[in-house]
């Protein structure tokens, strides 16, 4: 397409073109003169030094790994885990090192340098996150844009016209939307590492971060869609688990379930081809990486039920066929994306089957059974607490909660309403459900539980797991929870 005759003559037209680019570059970022101090006696520096990376790089980019290194070592020193810091900040010199421009922003951006010094020395996940994605250290040139508030119309507006601009290129509007949350997700936890997020704001700003980035996806994946019968789609994504309950964390994966509500003779054929391109557009791999990991086995029938569900499929499934779990999974669905009409019936669906009248005897034999399953799936033999999946822990209080909806959301229909674990425990205690006292440790049990699964996540631990000592008090609150709620009388 270049109008060359052979490959080695383009490449030798393209090596020219690329080498003179690279004397311009040195030209503008190279510091003549500048003093090069010694790499520090540490093995692992030694090792790269000795690497067939580093003798395979151009000279210019040695040189600035050579100014670089020294600067990176002193800036882990300053950290509270040197070792840890320097390994992870190597790491990401490592995968950055054929780029001569990541190189030039952190060798020649000594306030750029520092701050990702700081992260990666603060979060194992942290450091993975940057190395996969180099792209997010442009984000820390500028202060004032890393520690900003998430404004969300205002990422809106941009990718709107980034996705105009890119209107007849698939790949690169899947890209334009990674690259942004990535963005996004990369300022939310500078923000987290330095203080400025509770774990619930966070999670509230990743769980709309995502609503976001879903709203666009099925925009963009509804255009391209072939033989549509409509101008938008009578379509909706319902968000279950952490994105219902608005929860999410870095890397939570997104249970989600697709209905529509649409007479149309074509609606199910036409939505059921959406609904799996839109699962693909979220899930995909692409240069700039994965959207979303996807989760649809909740949806009516789970694995062997249909991709997507009409309404009238979907509340007479939850009416006739669903079982108590759920049910319990409905207490934390909630419309995300898509036809706003179709979202509110479904929450109208959602209220109808929370507020029906149940044996709570057999409710409360149905959901301890559920837990022993679930708890059975878990083994630990740590001998250390999961503050998760232990009793005592954060899936007694969630099935606790659930147990109070399902069971009292006929009585008092405020239940339904989905804003969380926390404000659930305080708005049974003010029914008087169970004592106020009661709600407010469990309260206080599941913030800190939230808190401590959380840091643990950001350093890598697959379990959350710590000494029992450490939250006596936290985990026998809602043992008590559980006695009061779930234990037979």
């Amino acid at each position: 397409m270049s109008g060359f005759a052979t490959w080695s003559a383009f490449y030798e037209r393209l090596r020219s073109v690329r080498d003179a680019v690279s004397r311009q570059f040195e030209a503008v970022f190279a510091e003549p003169g500048a003093p090069v101090e010694a790499w520090p006696d540490h093995a692992r520096l030694a090792a790269l030094r000795s690497s067939q990376r580093y003798a395979a790089l151009p000279e210019q980019s040695r040189a600035r790994l050579d100014r670089l290194i020294p600067a990176l070592a002193r800036a882990a020193r300053a950290t509270p885990d040197f070792e840890a810091t320097l390994t992870r900040g190597v790491d990401l010199v490592e995968a950055v090192a054929s780029r001569a421009a990541y190189l030039a922003l952190l060798a020649e951006h000594p306030e750029a340098l520092e701050r990702v010094t700081r992260i990666v020395g603060a979060s194992s996940w942290a450091a993975e996150f940057v190395t996969r994605h180099p792209l997010l250290l442009d984000e820390l040139l500028d202060d004032r844009l890393l520690y900003a508030p998430l404004d969300l119309q205002a990422v809106r507006k941009g990718l709107e016209v980034q996705l105009r601009a890119a209107h007849d290129d698939t790949e690169r509007r899947m890209n334009i939307l990674r690259e942004s949350h990535q963005a996004q997700v990369f300022r939310l936890l500078a923000q987290d590492l330095a203080g400025l997020l509770t774990v619930e704001r966070l999670a509230d700003h990743l769980s709309a971060l995502a609503d976001l980035m879903l709203e666009l996806s099925l925009a963009e994946v509804w255009r391209d869609l072939r033989a549509r019968h409509r101008e938008k789609p009578a379509f909706a994504v319902i968000g279950y688990g952490k994105l219902g309950g608005k929860e999410l964390g870095y890397a939570s994966d997104l249970d989600i379930i697709f209905v529509y509500d649409d007479p149309d003779e074509r609606a199910p054929e036409v939505y059921s081809r959406l609904a799996q391109r839109l699962n693909t557009w979220l899930s995909s791999r692409t240069s700039s990486g994965m959207l979303f990991e996807t989760d649809l086995e909740l949806r009516p029938s789970g694995a062997s039920g249909l991709l997507v569900s009409s309404m009238e499929a979907f509340e007479r499934y939850q009416n006739e066929n669903a079982w108590i779990w759920e049910h319990q999974a409905l207490t934390r669905a909630r419309y995300c994306a898509g036809d706003p009409r179709v979202g509110e019936a479904f929450e109208a669906i959602r209220a109808r089957i929370l507020t029906r009248s149940r044996d709570r005897t057999e409710l409360r034999s149905a959901i301890a059974e559920m837990r022993r399953k679930l708890h059975a799936a878990h083994p630990n033999s740590s001998g250390l607490f999961d503050v998760k999946h232990d009793p005592g822990g954060m899936i007694d209080v969630e099935f606790a909660v659930q147990y109070l909806v399902l069971g009292h959301a006929h009585r008092f229909v405020d239940l339904t309403r989905n804003l969380g674990n926390i404000a659930l425990l305080r708005m049974s205690a003010e029914h008087g459900l169970i004592p106020g006292e009661l709600a407010e440790r469990c309260r206080d049990a599941y913030r800190e539980f939230r808190r401590i699964q959380h840091s643990l996540r950001l350093n890598g631990a697959r379990y959350a797991r710590i000494p029992v000592t450490e939250v006596a008090t936290h985990r026998a609150a809602v043992q008590a929870l559980w006695q009061a709620v779930l234990s037979p009388s």
